[in-house]
């Protein structure tokens, strides 16, 4: 494998162009005082690359790393390098428009209140999200906060929909793999976190959400917003199920969202998600060539720095679409002649024009996960051997791996000599069934925490190095505590009445209500509408009609509220100021059946 040349400095000058201040301290605080972002925690990034970090990621850290206040064009500003995402600020007639408020409402106010800091105390006049992933949107509240009057926010057809079955229906899982994934728990260090490819981790702050009131729905649509005007191009199934790209024509800039970064991205991230599709995503980056190169002198996204030139943005989003095109078709040809996903991936290499483009690194996604997703996206789990279809689960199968080795101590000893050899993929291979065999086994865990420190010393990819240091980190001392929380109320504010009995019907304890049978009518007055939801073999359902329209039959319990009310009570509050007809308890009943997720259950160990 080959690596561009690191005499090439167009990124770090790129990086620097346009900067006006950094926030200094770079440290963010909750109202608590706790540390929520602490980018001088990087500030080690400054010396020379160490044996325990691949030369190509500390380079991409380096770049990642820069934080502040720069000007991307006339009247376009982004903050930088205080949370995983950017924030822009688009300034209009009467304030200024912001565009993707980071993750953290603490983070996003410190990004406001530095761009005021230098360009005037401007009210915000519109919010405009690109996609649906949520350091890009959870800030919300940082930049317009409670009692703000009332703004403009725009997003893609599908926003809430996609956000919400992200990080509400599957949140806690994906939050814990999340802490793997961006190495939260880990000491920023040369033998620690450097960052994470897309930028240098997440925030750990308040999580809000602003329900969108103008939907993109079509490619071509035109929005004004104080003043600016803004063409659209939506770009489904790309980095995010609802996302966008869109030019500024009267300043000739072009947001790719995150559809284009500089770095090659994921088709299935890491910590779990939905499977892109690099098809379309090279189609629609062809498209924006097509749509907006003429009329774009800097191209900007939501992470990373820009670029600016139509021809050096030709190349960039030509080389871009060339990649996911690539991976994507390569993949497809070799599944056909009947290789699977593992095997593809390593026998799969880039050309040399891709290969040596630094945007096209895995520091994000990599060619090898790629790969396996898009196979999956297709194929799915199964690669089509029997013995695959019904195998043991992993400490069933360790247990027997280990049998057959000669125990735990003798699969120790072989795992430790592949190590010793240089084979660090086996090893980790014998040593994590080792673990899940024996979890308690001391020599095991330590052996096998050596080799994903080792692994990640290597990895030229963020997210990788992450895993196995997270990982070795918890062999050592046990799991950590998640800090990131996506269960707040201000996000259940933002949810339809549909999506909060969704979320409650993926925690209903089926089993435990099997032979349960009950309904409960909720008639909410501030939405004109009632919801039916049935309990039946273990199962919650529901739908919907117009208040008015009387049911065909008589529920267990009725409720009469509003959401607000709705709210409390999925809170655990009473009914106090409901109207109830039927039996009382069934609302409690229903609820008493809600499993609790475990937001810090093991990964590395059973």
């Amino acid at each position: 494998m080959t690596t561009p040349s690191f005499a090439d400095t167009t990124d770090f000058a790129n990086a620097d162009r346009g900067f006006v201040a950094a926030l200094k301290p770079a440290v963010v605080k909750d109202s608590s005082g706790r540390v929520i972002w602490d980018n001088d925690a990087y500030d080690f990034l400054g010396g020379d690359c160490p044996g325990t970090v691949n030369p190509s990621l500390w380079r991409q850290g380096q770049l990642c790393a820069k934080q502040g206040l720069y000007q991307v064009t006339e009247g376009i500003y982004q903050v930088r390098g205080l949370d995983l995402s950017n924030m822009t600020l688009v300034e209009g007639d009467t304030g200024v428009i912001v565009i993707d408020p980071l993750i953290s409402a603490e983070t996003a106010a410190a990004a406001l209140a530095l761009y005021r800091e230098h360009r005037g105390e401007r009210p915000v006049t519109g919010l405009l999200y690109t996609h649906s992933h949520g350091d890009h949107f959870g800030g919300a509240r940082g930049v317009v906060p409670h009692g703000h009057a009332p703004v403009p926010v725009l997003a893609p057809a599908g926003f809430m929909e996609h956000a919400v079955s992200e990080n509400v229906y599957a949140g806690p899982a994906m939050t814990r793999r999340a802490v793997y994934m961006y190495g939260a728990t880990l000491t920023k260090s040369p033998d620690g976190q450097v960052g994470c490819g897309l930028g240098m981790t997440t925030s750990t702050g308040t999580i809000t959400l602003i329900a969108p009131t103008v939907d993109i729905t079509r490619t071509g649509q035109e929005e004004v917003v104080d003043g600016v005007r803004m063409v659209f191009q939506l770009t489904p199934g790309t980095e995010a199920p609802a996302e966008m790209n869109f030019l500024f024509p009267e300043r000739r800039a072009l947001c790719m969202a995150e559809n284009a970064t500089h770095t090659m991205h994921n088709v299935l991230t890491l910590r779990g998600a939905v499977v892109r599709d690099a098809r379309v995503w090279a189609r629609y980056l062809d498209q924006a060539v097509a749509l907006f190169g003429a009329d774009a002198d800097v191209a900007f996204a939501s992470h990373h720095w820009p670029t600016w030139g139509q021809a050096e943005i030709a190349d960039y989003l030509g080389g871009q679409r060339d990649l996911y095109a690539y991976l994507h078709d390569q993949t497809l040809r070799l599944l056909n002649r009947g290789l699977t996903g593992p095997e593809i991936a390593e026998q799969l290499v880039l050309p040399p024009g891709l290969e040596n483009a630094w945007d096209g690194r895995g520091y994000y996604g990599s060619l090898s996960h790629n790969v396996k997703a898009v196979y999956q996206r297709y194929l799915g789990w199964f690669d089509g051997n029997p013995s695959h279809l019904w195998e043991h689960p992993p400490v069933e199968a360790a247990k027997r791996y280990v049998d057959v080795m000669g125990g735990v101590d003798a699969a120790v000893v072989k795992g430790n000599e592949y190590a010793a050899e240089g084979d660090l993929r086996f090893a980790a291979t014998l040593l994590n069934h080792a673990v899940f065999a024996a979890p308690d086994h001391k020599g095991a865990k330590n052996a096998l925490a050596k080799v994903y420190d080792a692994l990640g010393y290597g990895a030229e990819n963020g997210t990788w190095r992450n895993f196995y240091l997270t990982g070795a980190q918890e062999l050592r001392h046990g799991v950590g505590k998640t800090e990131l929380d996506l269960g707040n109320p201000e996000m259940s504010l933002a949810l339809s009445v549909d999506q909060l009995i969704d979320s409650l019907a993926v925690r209903i304890d089926g089993p435990r209500c099997w032979d349960t049978a009950l309904t409960l009518d909720l008639t909410l007055t501030d939405q004109d509408r009632r919801w039916r939801l049935t309990l039946s073999n273990g199962a919650l359902t529901h739908r919907s009609a117009p208040a008015d329209q009387p049911p065909a039959t008589a529920a267990d319990a009725s409720l009469t509220l509003t959401k607000p009310q709705l709210l409390g009570i999925l809170a655990g509050g009473g009914l106090d100021g409901v109207t109830v007809e039927g039996d009382r308890a069934v609302p409690g009943r229903l609820l008493g059946f809600l499993d609790t997720a475990v937001p810090d259950f093991a990964v590395v160990t059973p």
